[in-house]
């Protein structure tokens, strides 16, 4: 994707900016809206447009998503999966999906990429592949990602838009904040001795990096076909809670004890198990270059030199 009009909602945050560094590197002109709930303004890249702006307004991107963008990234969302105010939550995430899809069917933009979750699935069979059914989510987070698919999928069938959505594993990387890598390694700055794990330490899930899948999104809005394509992107291996906290406590040069809170999930809503199918990735002539464990590691590294 070369020389292109893009807007990037989520563009402050962890993959938004680290999609807006890669896309601006090809010589795209990218503005980005968000709100920094969760995202940061000085992790927006020099040269990209910034339009601090709740998209849950129905009028929030009047006179920013025009006629002249060529591909819409939709990344924004209310993302905590085990939330203090799940009403909330799921009426900010499909309202913002819907403004965004009103927005783009009235100024006559057709090309949009929804950046979903392995939630949407609940606790499925492993590796579970996109055609699996039936999705159900166990926390309003996923929810609310499967209301937001359908959205999607009624756009792209009805209103001549083309959409691919992607359904992440756990993406890990520089300026990830809010997942268990950081978590781990702020436990361990303030305490070197103990570390509490959420559970029991044996959830098992696939750890993405966030290069490959910035890699893995752009390559699937060049060569997947038809007006709507939802694709897993995830790697075909798992990392247990337990070796994430042996990774980090490697990386820092430590030995602690390890103290579990109990229970086969870390919180209300938590998926214990996960790894996605990427075989239908892998038909389009795309696979992950960092397994989880290594992926894991190299975030683990990225993140020490900043947190």
């Amino acid at each position: 994707m070369e020389n292109k009009q893009i807007l990037i909602t989520g563009g402050a945050g962890f993959i938004g900016s680290h999609l807006t560094d890669h896309l601006l590197e090809a010589n795209n002109d990218v503005t980005i809206v968000d709100n920094c709930s969760n995202g940061r303004t000085e992790w927006v890249p020099d040269g990209a447009t910034f339009v601090e702006q709740d998209l849950t307004a129905p009028d929030a991107l009047e006179g920013v998503l025009t006629s002249d963008i060529d591909q819409v990234f939709h990344l924004a969302a209310s993302k905590a999966v085990n939330t203090d105010s799940p009403r909330d939550q799921f009426e900010a995430n499909t309202q913002m999906t819907y403004n965004v899809l009103e927005t783009m069917t009235d100024v006559g933009v057709s090309n949009l990429a929804y950046t979903s979750t392995s939630t949407v699935y609940g606790e499925a069979p492993r590796p579970t592949p996109e055609d699996y059914a039936p999705l159900e989510p166990i926390s309003v987070y996923g929810a609310s990602k499967l209301a937001d698919e359908g959205l999607c999928s009624t756009y792209a069938h009805s209103h001549d838009l083309t959409v691919r959505t992607f359904r992440f594993a756990n993406i890990v990387g520089s300026r990830l904040r809010g997942a268990v890598i950081p978590d781990f390694i702020e436990k361990l700055q303030e305490n070197p001795e103990t570390l509490t794990i959420l559970g029991n330490g044996r959830q098992e899930k696939s750890y993405m990096h966030i290069d490959d899948c910035i890699d893995a999104m752009l390559t699937v809005i060049e060569r997947a076909d038809g007006p709507l394509a939802t694709y897993n992107l995830g790697t075909r291996t798992t990392t247990s809670v337990t070796r994430i906290a042996d990774i980090v406590s490697d990386e820092m040069e430590l030995q602690p004890d390890y103290e579990y809170t109990g229970g086969d999930r870390g919180w209300t809503g938590d998926v214990p198990k996960m790894r996605l199918s990427i075989e239908k990735l892998d038909a389009l002539g795309w696979g992950p270059t960092h397994e989880s464990d290594v992926a894991v590691r190299e975030a683990t590294r990225e993140l020490l030199t900043t947190v």
